[in-house]
């Protein structure tokens, strides 16, 4: 008898906290997050501010790099790169990781924003991998004689830009929505383990690629004159990543959500004010 009365005390205990996790901001918000509708209108608020801080940041940063920071005496000028490449190749990184979230709350919650959003990562972070392949090779000649070779830094960082690729023509290969959702999904959580392979590459095999030159638990090696406009670049970087997600996410729940009274209001509040 002691032990049923125990178990229906915590039974009791478990529905309450459940009952007051659904009351809290946390969970009201992450609830919130899966309407694309109150995404459109908060992310409409945050746009603006978010788009001048990418222009201050990219211009400062842009400026500080390649007009201000002093010339490397190995590298001459042409390490000046660094302040396009590394930054793109962060980004592409996480964008992808960005998209492999997204598709696990795809499978497990079926949410549709988290749909939107894992198709909408997809073309950007393509096109900053192809910015952090094209860089690196520019940045290759003069440093090791080269445009390209099967280093595993750059092979592996070649198979991210073909994980992008693959998941935009995966959509454009279904007709309904949820088989495409559910197809890229999948794909970009099979593709998640090349990312700790690019980052590690240098580390597991001989590599041409320089090792990382920044750490998290390591000092940087360089000079803060250089260091500075890089971390602010990177910065940049990701906040202009976030403008473009916000934008095409907002254009494409437009198109899904068009049946919608809440969009054919705004439509019509749109035409009733130009």
């Amino acid at each position: 008898m002691k032990l049923l009365a125990t178990g229906k005390v915590a039974f009791l205990y478990n529905v309450r906290l459940f009952n007051w996790l659904e009351e809290t901001t946390m969970w009201t918000f992450f609830h919130k997050m899966g309407s694309p509708r109150w995404f459109y209108q908060i992310s409409g608020q945050w746009l603006p501010w978010l788009a001048v801080a990418t222009a201050i940041l990219l211009l400062a940063g842009s400026f500080w790099g390649l007009a201000i920071a002093p010339m490397d005496f190995r590298q001459g000028n042409s390490y000046r790169i660094i302040y396009i490449h590394v930054p793109s190749v962060f980004v592409a990184m996480s964008g992808y990781m960005i998209m492999a979230v997204a598709a696990a709350i795809t499978l497990i919650w079926k949410m549709k924003l988290a749909e939107v959003v894992m198709k909408c990562c997809a073309p950007i972070g393509a096109g900053m991998t192809f910015i952090a392949l094209l860089s690196g090779s520019l940045w290759g000649k003069p440093t090791w004689g080269t445009y390209w070779v099967w280093d595993a830094r750059l092979t592996s960082v070649l198979i991210l830009f073909f994980l992008y690729l693959g998941v935009i023509a995966l959509y454009e290969a279904f007709e309904d929505n949820v088989s495409a959702s559910k197809a890229c999904a999948i794909l970009s959580l099979v593709g998640s383990v090349n990312i700790p392979i690019i980052h590690w590459s240098v580390e597991w095999w001989n590599s041409l690629h320089q090792p990382a030159t920044l750490k998290l638990t390591e000092e940087s090696t360089m000079h803060p004159d250089m260091l500075y406009p890089l971390l602010i670049m990177i910065v940049g970087l990701y906040c202009l990543f976030g403008v473009l997600l916000m934008l095409y996410t907002r254009s494409e729940i437009l198109v899904r959500e068009r049946g919608t009274k809440w969009v054919k209001e705004l439509v019509a509040q749109k035409i009733a004010t130009n």
